[in-house]
């Protein structure tokens, strides 16, 4: 990366690479013995676009630390099949109850909600099943499914969305909000960031430890933001049903703080990311320029 990096076509090379790559790795109906209608709905759920902001977070990382892109293939896909289960789990009836996700009918809506909570079942377990495909040493390697099971599960993501459920109609103070989504939004950036990291023989402690408090900023900028963006844009732009948290009566940054004052937090946030990558020795131009768009996004 030098001065003339540009984080559009950066995005695009490496959305359109991981895409590739979930394609080859999920399974594949005329290859598999298994429900064709699993498979499909598998490959549905998960190859329908979106940002790719946990893969790109993968790519950036690694290669700021000198990581052959081969090599962060298998990560990025592993940490969006997490994400794409999530997502599928979250929609569901006894959850958002979304329509939409990415502009297009939610898993459930397609093939039901049995083949639904199947399908992130099986993308969860894919995902492990894709981080071991790997020529790395079984030390980074073990680290790499360490990290995104500890921030995948009871302690991360999934008890973060289980405290959201739980939150549902009641008050919540600013610090609780914001524990939460540590967890629910945090908790899979984190391990993005951390997982490509570990990917690299240059991962010191000290790095580690820096680039964790970026992806920490972040990862809560992004929730504020998609707070936010509930409130401010519209159904087409956003994919997804506006103003559905609102319908939900579930505690936001808005709510709390007002609009103008999450807005603000959400880009304090995004500086402090920033100045985590100030003493790192590597060229973090795409990490920082991710951070900003994490802000600037409309959807």
């Amino acid at each position: 990366m030098t001065d003339s990096f540009i984080l559009a076509d950066w995005m695009q090379h490496r959305q359109a690479r991981v895409e590739q790559a979930l394609s080859d790795r999920l399974p594949n109906s005329n290859k598999t013995q298994t429900s064709a209608k699993l498979i499909e709905a598998m490959r549905y759920a998960t190859l329908n676009g979106g940002k790719r902001l946990r893969a790109l977070l993968v790519y950036a990382t690694g290669e700021a630390l000198h990581t052959e892109l081969a090599v962060l293939d298998a990560p990025a896909s592993a940490v969006e099949m997490i994400h794409a289960y999530s997502l599928v789990h979250d929609d569901m009836p006894m959850m958002d109850n979304d329509d939409l996700r990415r502009g297009q009918p939610t898993c459930h809506k397609i093939y039901g909600d049995a083949t639904a909570l199947l399908v992130g079942d099986a993308l969860q377990s894919t995902a492990f099943e894709v981080l071991c495909d790997n020529v790395l040493p079984v030390t980074q390697q073990s680290q790499m499914i360490k990290t995104l099971a500890q921030q995948s599960g009871a302690l991360g993501m999934a008890g973060g969305q289980a405290i959201d459920l739980e939150s549902v109609g009641q008050s919540l103070s600013l610090e609780d909000l914001q524990s939460m989504h540590e967890l629910k939004t945090g908790a899979l950036i984190r391990a993005s960031v951390r997982i490509g990291a570990l990917a690299s023989s240059h991962a010191s402690e000290t790095i580690l430890s820096k680039l964790d408090s970026y992806a920490r900023c972040i990862g809560l900028a992004f929730q504020v933001q998609d707070d936010v963006l509930d409130v401010i844009a519209d159904t087409e732009t956003l994919g997804k049903t506006q103003g559905s948290d609102i319908a939900l009566n579930k505690p936001t940054y808005p709510a709390l703080l007002g609009l103008p004052a999450a807005q603000q937090k959400a880009n304090d946030l995004v500086n402090q990311a920033l100045a985590e990558l100030d003493d790192l020795p590597y060229n973090t131009q795409a990490l920082a320029e991710l951070a900003q768009f994490v802000v600037q996004r409309s959807h």
